[in-house]
């Protein structure tokens, strides 16, 4: 096989004789291969040439040897024979001119070869003919003329050589024929001549032309096989054949492999049962190979087809193109096509489209899942004019659990959670995660408004009981938004941010509820922003301000403390209450400026009051976890000038509930200044005599509803009062009863033996100008 490649051959030349008989090289063509190529046919001929030359040459001395004597016509069919050989020794050396460089010297030495032999047949018009009758002249000329139109037909591949030995004999001929006079033979003897000479050219422009297109032809089956044993040499694609019956034929090595089979066992087989498995049986086929096997029955091309297949009863993933191929007749000849192993890709694109639609920790739908439900189900109750519904589900006291016992806890509590909630699923609901402790649910038909409803309760009452974590058991609730569509939306958006709002408004109500939307919650909401972004400009606009309420012995009813207590009268809002703005700073963490604040302010006031008068301060768990908090207090005491034991700061049981760990340090540095803490509202949330012996706390607030309780003849709230008291006493700290607007509840805190009384009865919270005529009408009584 030649290592040259043909370049595009230019016929704009209309293959001139030049070409054709390759004098002149084509433009852009290889002259050696394609004048190789074809005088490599010369041995293909090359009997019958002999055969017509040696009885040529028979013919000759059997005709002219009874005129010319036998020894003359025999030396020149010796020559004959002699010129013959040579020929056919030069015409063998070419035979494999198509598979080598083919030369000019060559192609010479093979063209002036075939004069030669011409004017070997020439010699007999001049020796020969003048000595013979006319009859025997015809014979031998027309032996000769046959012997000139036989070569222009078998020689067109040696079309320089042809047209040399066909005009040098038939000239030579005719010159003999014209010096004996016979001027009307030489005419044709000429004229064949040209004949012969004419057909050579336009058979070796045939021939060559045919041979280009070949030659073309061969050059790109060489490229595509090539390109196909590459292909085939490669670790993943592999080429497949299937007959008219669908029957695997010409098996790769490759797709062998790939089917985990020797060659022979399926050369000839079914492909569709090959790579079926048991749904061949069963004719349970996966969608995508029942696809392909109709793409096979109805003869339909394809490509970049993934297919499900079996092999060794483990499912594969196939991508495979082909296209069907016809016989030369035209009929149907079966399929062609390449293949490839896209097991990994497929199972890495499932992967990622999981992680795009599903929860890592929980394993639910999240929220991208869950707003392709909720747009169908919004859709679905659109076109059957019904409803659907979407719930919001957050976990109450779930932050405790992450803060307190740490994140993988937490993240196994959420995992049951999920569990519960997916087990509580029907066909009519979908459950998701929409992030950190937010689920949703999707209920596609929620035309009975009472069922929805029953799921949320049964939401609600199953997420509340107990869970068993690493040896924890932990309590959590649910509280619940709902939101209804199209009534109370008509996209996605809508009735989630609906929904929050109805959860918002079940969250404000204490946790633990199930609440609708109502339209009144989007003016809460807008209340909300606006009274938030009011909040944010108010340290800013100087309309906060501090209000002092007295905290007297129980015994002596002398003044011992003021709680300071933060009002905001809005310039926007007018006086805003304190249960509507502090829970806000809180979710906004704004009570962190607003708290240092307060801090600052109370102990500046406090510096001007009296030595034996103290300050209380509310902090904030938000505070507490701030970095910055003790030195908050060190510089409100310092610049204040307030001695720190003057200085007691309340906090509620809530901040063992947020990073218990960093509030308990900051609360011990404060402490260690010379502060002394409160525990506030003991009793009324997560009350445990844990936090009592996490620290020393000076005092214990008794909650005002206690005290109105017992004021009642409340069984329970006497037996909390005297048990916080008796505890308190056994600890050496001392309780404080909050709440107190009667003498007959003020007495009746003193005969339980409480220590300190705050409430209405001995004084309201004041701005700091009474607080000061306070001090002086108790340094009034005092003195008298």
């Amino acid at each position: 096989m030649r290592n040259r490649k043909t370049a595009p051959i230019d016929f704009a030349e209309g293959m001139s004789a030049a070409i054709v008989l390759g004098v002149k090289s084509p433009v852009g063509g290889d002259w050696s291969q394609l004048q190789g190529s074809q005088y490599a046919l010369l041995a293909a001929r090359l009997p019958m040439r002999i055969a017509l030359h040696l009885a040529g040459a028979a013919l000759f001395f059997f005709l002219f040897q009874p005129f010319v004597g036998s020894l003359i016509v025999g030396a020149w069919a010796v020559v004959v024979v002699l010129v013959t050989a040579d020929g056919a020794r030069l015409d063998l050396a070419l035979r494999d001119a198509n598979r080598r460089i083919f030369t000019r010297d060559e192609y010479r030495r093979h063209t002036l070869y075939a004069a030669l032999k011409g004017a070997v047949w020439v010699v007999p018009a001049f020796l020969f003919m003048p000595y013979a009758d006319p009859a025997t002249n015809a014979v031998a000329w027309g032996f000769t003329a046959m012997v000139l139109l036989v070569s222009a037909v078998s020689r067109y591949g040696a079309p320089a050589g042809t047209v040399v030995f066909c005009a040098v004999t038939a000239l030579g001929t005719a010159a003999g024929l014209f010096v004996m006079g016979e001027t009307a033979l030489g005419a044709v003897a000429i004229a064949t001549g040209l004949a012969a000479t004419s057909g050579t050219i336009e058979g070796a422009r045939v021939a060559l032309s045919a041979r280009i297109a070949q030659l073309g032809m061969n050059e790109k089956s060489e490229v595509v096989s090539l390109l196909l044993r590459e292909y085939e040499d490669s670790d993943a694609d592999w080429l497949f054949e299937l007959d008219p019956r669908r029957r695997l034929r010409s098996v790769s090595p490759r797709l062998a492999v790939a089917l985990g089979r020797e060659l022979a066992d399926i050369e000839g087989r079914s492909f569709l049962e090959l790579i079926s498995g048991s749904a061949w049986e069963t004719g349970r086929f996966p969608s995508s190979l029942h696809e392909f096997a109709e793409k096979l029955k109805k003869r339909e091309n394809f490509s970049n087809l993934v297919v499900e297949v079996m092999v060794n009863d483990k499912r594969r993933w196939w991508e495979l193109s082909g296209a069907s191929i016809f016989s030369e007749s035209g009929s149907y000849a079966g399929f062609r096509g390449v293949g490839s192993d896209v097991t990994t890709q497929r199972e890495s694109s499932e992967k990622i489209a999981y992680l795009a639609r599903f929860d890592t920790l929980t394993a639910l739908p999240n929220r991208l899942m869950l707003n392709e439900a909720l747009g169908d189900a919004i859709a679905y109750a659109e076109k059957w004019r019904t409803r659907c519904a979407f719930l919001m589900i957050d976990l109450d006291r779930f932050k405790a659990v992450n803060d307190s016992l740490g994140h993988l806890t937490g993240d196994r509590l959420l995992g049951q959670v999920a569990g519960r909630l997916k087990s509580l699923m029907t066909e009519n609901e979908i459950c998701g995660r929409l992030g950190g402790d937010e689920f949703g649910v999707v209920i596609r038909d929620a035309s009975d408004r009472s069922q929805v409803e029953q799921v949320a309760n049964s939401i609600i009452e199953h997420l509340s009981e107990p869970y068993q974590v690493d040896q924890h058991i932990l309590y959590v609730g649910a509280s619940i938004g709902a939101a209804f569509g199209p009534r109370d939306g008509r996209s996605v958006e809508e009735l989630m941010r609906n929904a929050d709002l109805s959860l918002y408004r079940a969250k404000d109500s204490g946790g633990g509820e199930y609440r609708e939307y109502e339209p009144s919650l989007h003016a809460s909401a807008e209340e909300r922003r606006q009274l938030e972004f009011s909040l944010r400009n108010a340290l800013k606009n100087d309309e906060l301000s501090l209000n002092y309420q007295p905290v007297v012995d129980a015994n002596t009813e002398e003044l011992v403390s003021f709680e300071a207590l933060v009002r905001w009268n809005s310039d926007v809002h007018g006086a805003v209450s304190p249960g509507k703005f502090i829970p806000l700073a809180e979710d906004t963490r704004l009570i962190v400026p607003i708290g240092k604040w307060v801090m600052q302010q109370a102990c500046c006031e406090a510096a001007n009051w009296p030595g034996h008068i103290g300050i209380n301060v509310n902090v904030s768990p938000e505070q507490l976890v701030e970095p910055d908090f003790v030195t908050s207090v060190v510089h409100a005491l310092s610049h204040s000038g307030l001695p720190a034991e003057r200085l007691e700061i309340e906090v509620t049981e809530s901040i063992f509930l947020r990073d218990a760990n960093v509030a308990r340090r900051a609360l011990e540095q404060v402490m260690a200044l010379g502060c002394s803490v409160a525990l506030d509202d003991f009793g009324t949330g997560y009350s445990s005599l844990g936090y009592l012996r996490k620290l020393r706390f000076s005092t214990i607030k008794v909650d005002q509803t206690f005290v109105q309780g017992a004021s009642q003849d409340s069984a329970e709230s006497l037996a909390i009062i005297n048990a916080v008291v008796a505890m308190a006493r056994s600890l050496g700290m001392t309780t404080t009863a909050e709440g107190v607007e009667t003498a007959e509840e003020a007495e009746m805190i003193r005969s339980m033996g409480c220590n300190k009384i705050q409430g209405y009865h001995f004084g309201r919270p004041m701005p700091a100008a009474e607080a000061r005529r306070v001090f002086e009408r108790e340094e009034a009584r005092r003195l008298a």
